[in-house]
């Protein structure tokens, strides 16, 4: 028949004394020498391992293991998540039985906060830590500490006990719950947004294409004398405008003409009378001051571009 030890404290921190506070972030307890008495006489099996029930509230159940028996006669010394987790004050009865846990297989734990699945590699942060535990319960947090940060990590499934397994020189495997901080993404926030995004994409393409459409014959035309072909258009119309005035002076010319015929001569009305020698005369002076005229313009204008008449230049210098 298996022998059980089981006895009543009164707990307190373990960092109470100051030579244990190493010891805050495992689940190693610290118990009375008559203790140590106590458990050879019941021949029971290291490495030692306890229930910690809190009488007050049966419900709050956790495992621990003993590190060494130095603490004063009548009192363990716990860490202080264990307090918290089973609602025990300091100077508080707890129970503590023996127990015997299988090694465990499988652990499922679940952070609080996604930064510490984000981390480079939480599974050995994880390892490190759990080897000040001796054992894992259910439902219990865990803390964690690294770079200066905490981290809290709930237990929620052990194999193959369902409530509490050995972890000391086992190999287990471990699984992460989404944490507690996670977010899941809605689908249809995300479909909006692809949608969202997509229309956008649709509306930049379209202004790319609208900017980049070929338009026909929207471009500077430029003539042999550099100029542009706006200036001729210009040009086109001055000489639009001279040929006019031109039209103009010969039909008043040819007014002056009649009306010096008329004054010249001594005609009577209705009779049909040649202009004098003076008359034409004057006239042809008149229009030949005007071919002159064009000549010398269309002179100017050549001698504003004359192609073939720059230096030429060897690539011998």
């Amino acid at each position: 028949m298996e022998r059980i030890f089981m006895h009543y404290y009164r707990c307190y921190p373990i960092t109470i004394t100051g030579e244990h506070d190493h010891l805050e972030y495992g689940n190693k307890i610290v118990m009375p020498l008559s203790a140590l008495d106590l458990l050879s006489s019941l021949e029971i099996e290291f490495p030692m391992m306890f229930e910690l029930k809190n009488p007050r509230e049966t419900d709050k159940v956790s495992h621990c293991g003993v590190i060494d028996f130095s603490s004063d006669e009548g009192e363990v010394l716990l860490p202080e998540w264990i307090m918290s987790r089973m609602n025990l004050e300091e100077g508080d009865l707890i129970s503590l039985k023996s127990v015997s846990l299988d090694k465990g297989t499988f652990v499922k734990l679940r952070p609080h906060e996604t930064a510490f699945v984000e981390l480079s590699n939480p599974k050995a942060v994880l390892e490190k830590t759990l080897r000040q535990f001796s054992c894992l319960t259910v439902g219990d947090t865990i803390v964690l500490h690294y770079n200066g940060k905490k981290f809290c990590i709930d237990v929620l499934e052990t194999k193959p006990d369902t409530k509490a397994v050995n972890i000391i020189d086992v190999d287990c495997e471990v699984d992460f719950a989404p944490a507690l901080d996670y977010k899941e993404p809605e689908k249809e926030k995300e479909e909006e947004k692809a949608k969202a995004t997509a229309v956008a994409e649709m509306m930049k393409a379209g202004d790319v294409g609208e900017e980049t459409k070929f338009r026909a014959f929207v471009g500077v035309g430029r003539r042999l004398n550099g100029k542009s072909s706006s200036s001729n258009g210009e040009s086109n119309k001055k000489e639009g405008s001279s040929s006019t005035s031109g039209e103009k002076s010969e039909s008043e010319s040819t007014k002056e003409v009649s009306s010096t015929t008329t004054s010249g001569g001594s005609s009577k009305n209705g009779n049909l009378v040649f202009g004098s020698s003076k008359v034409v005369n004057n006239l042809g002076e008149r229009c030949k001051v005007k071919e002159d005229k064009k000549v010398e313009k269309v002179k100017e204008e050549e001698n504003g571009f004359q192609p073939f008449s720059g230096k030429c230049y060897k690539l011998s210098g």
